[in-house]
């Protein structure tokens, strides 16, 4: 019953995070930063998409992989479907795609990296899926070779610097697809933060702990 409860409140969290991220990906920074274009670079859903690697390694730390790939599965069906609704369709199938491998391959590093250091699992398994998650979309979305998944997005499709300050140049969303990988290891390392401080409240189950 416990499990059930919470893993309801992580499916909750997990498609609201889904989402968000899939409306703030279509809306790159505006401004400069030390001379480079940060339209070129980022987009908003950088900073919230990596609080989905949380949810997943906080259920699988709490529950284990069964019920990790549960919430995965149900914010991916969900956030999917609403996705479609408040973004363009294309982005939503791309977001789904790349969630879901991202998710399934984040709960596989942190299950065999569980009894390791505390830090451990969840940083490697963030930035694993991190990058997986971050060439799945980003090619999906965006490169001209899978558009007949929908249009193009013209701005993405733009010629930029690559990551905004070398000389060589290539379609913008490369460089915000390098952008969005920097951050997401950046906030990997942050969300070590609130990982710990959760280690003392969100305990395994004692199964998984004789299991350890």
């Amino acid at each position: 019953m416990q499990a059930q409860r919470y893993t309801s409140v992580y499916v909750i969290l997990m498609t609201l995070v889904v989402v968000a991220s899939n409306i703030l990906v279509q809306y790159p920074l505006a401004g400069t930063l030390f001379g480079v274009n940060l339209a070129d670079l980022l987009t908003w859903g950088a900073f919230t998409y990596p609080v989905a690697f949380l949810i997943t390694d906080l259920t699988n730390r709490q529950f284990g992989p069964k019920y990790a790939r549960v919430v995965v599965i149900a914010g991916f069906v969900v956030g999917v479907t609403l996705s479609w609704w408040f973004s363009a369709p294309r982005i939503a199938i791309a977001s789904g795609v790349a969630f879901f491998c991202g998710q399934m391959l984040d709960i596989s590093v942190f299950n065999r990296l569980r009894r390791m250091s505390w830090w451990r699992a969840p940083l490697m398994a963030s930035l694993f899926g991190s990058v997986l998650d971050t060439a799945l979309f980003f090619s999906l979305s965006f490169a001209a070779f899978f558009s007949f998944l929908g249009p193009n997005d013209d701005f993405a499709l733009g010629v930029s610097p690559i990551f905004g300050v070398m000389t060589m140049e290539a379609p913008r969303w490369i460089s915000w697809a390098l952008g969005d990988l920097t951050v997401k290891m950046l906030v990997a390392l942050f969300m070590l933060l609130p990982y710990g401080a959760l280690m003392s409240i969100l305990k395994p189950m004692s199964s998984l702990e004789k299991a350890a």
